[in-house]
């Protein structure tokens, strides 16, 4: 379990703001991932866990506890169901080194989701997601460390409470997780389609990248113009592009109600969520009459672009405050920037400008969606 001199969090993480930690641990096999957190948790001092830090915010100040720097590697081919194949991948393994492992395998699920920085444990806890793939979609457990007892399990992946960029696992701005627990590895279900033409399922997908319904194109197709169009957004990391220094979109698209989604101006771009129904009707059978209630009418939420909000709202792509190193993309309405030496107060100063807008424009106030450490909004 080696113990390595401490290095700013700026130096880590893709918005590269943050102090150094107290102390950091790099765990480069799962064995010294899961001693170095039980001995950091035995000991009561703060923990960070960091992977790919592509979905942190971290402040100026020094963090006051240990940075666990998550480095495990590999993938391990799984038997499953006829035309199935399951892969099991360690939790420090770079996403879109696995995205381009399938697609070279020929292995569809994930495709869409090409170009996603961080690591693959960090993918469950975001229930990361693009142009309509979500890994909700595909995995099937993950290998965890519970907080509560130390104890590692396997834990299936309809207990993690898998959401709209949510789960039980992630910290969200100004809660706790409902569980707080480490992620070892994650097993995802991919379906073997090969190398050849295939139909696209999804019309998010197909409206991207262009595709008519009856297209039909190749996995690699796929994750050559998701990665182009990504690229065109400022969302791959490229060190020559100070528009990829960020978190991604800051702001999560908001899930509203549907009335107060009325309220909003018609061009503003919304899709319907689903509402969550109980699948399951027990009528016991001495008491069947033939008769088989209705389902209960449940209005469907909203789903609300807080990019379109925020460029509504007056604040436009590149745009900064005065002399502030910190702005928004030149390319994505929701991904704010450090153009050089940006500190995390004037970020987050940016961030509470665009947020008050916004909420002075149109009644709602956006919440961010990286992880906030050390930072207040």
């Amino acid at each position: 379990m080696p113990e390595v001199t401490p290095l700013p969090l700026a130096q880590l993480t893709t918005l590269r703001t943050g102090g150094a930690p107290s102390r950091m641990i790099d765990a480069p096999t799962s064995d010294e991932l899961v001693e170095a957190v039980r001995e950091v948790w035995s000991e009561g001092e703060p923990c960070l866990m960091l992977g790919g830090g592509s979905n942190l915010f971290a402040g100026d100040e020094p963090f006051d506890g240990t940075v666990v720097r998550v480095l495990t590697q590999g993938i391990e081919r799984l038997e499953a169901r006829p035309g199935f194949v399951r892969l099991r991948v360690q939790a420090g393994h770079n996403w879109d080194d696995l995205v381009a492992y399938a697609v070279e395998n020929g292995l569809a699920g994930i495709e869409a989701m090409s170009g996603i920085p961080g690591t693959t444990g960090a993918a469950p806890i975001q229930n990361i997601g693009a142009y309509g793939q979500e890994i909700v979609q595909t995995l099937v457990e993950v290998e965890l460390l519970d907080e509560v007892d130390h104890e590692i399990r396997t834990v299936s992946a309809d207990e993690l409470g898998l959401g709209f960029r949510t789960s039980a696992l992630k910290h969200h701005y100004g809660s706790v997780p409902e569980r707080a627990a480490v992620i070892l590895s994650v097993t995802l279900e991919l379906a073997e389609v090969g190398h050849a033409d295939r139909p696209i399922e999804g019309a998010q997908l197909r409206s991207a990248l262009g595709l008519r319904a009856d297209q039909n194109v190749t996995l690699a197709w796929i994750r050559e113009h998701v990665l182009a169009t990504r690229a065109r957004k400022g969302m791959v990391l490229d060190d020559a592009d100070p528009d990829t220094y960020s978190a991604g979109s800051f702001f999560q698209n908001a899930i509203v109600s549907a009335s107060f989604a009325r309220t909003l101006p018609p061009e503003c771009p919304q899709w319907p969520v689903s509402p969550d129904l109980d699948p399951l009707l027990v009528i016991p059978l001495e008491n069947f009459d033939g008769y088989i209630p209705p389902q209960p009418s449940v209005p469907s939420d909203v789903k609300v672009s807080a990019a379109w909000l925020i460029e509504q709202s007056g604040v436009g792509k590149g745009f900064r405050l005065g002399r502030s190193r910190a702005a928004l993309s030149s390319k994505h309405a929701l991904a704010l920037t450090n153009r050089g030496e940006a500190t995390a107060a004037e970020i987050a100063e940016l961030a509470r400008f665009i947020q008050g807008r916004v909420l002075s424009e149109f009644g709602l106030l956006l919440q961010p969606e990286p992880v906030l450490v050390g930072v207040e909004l």
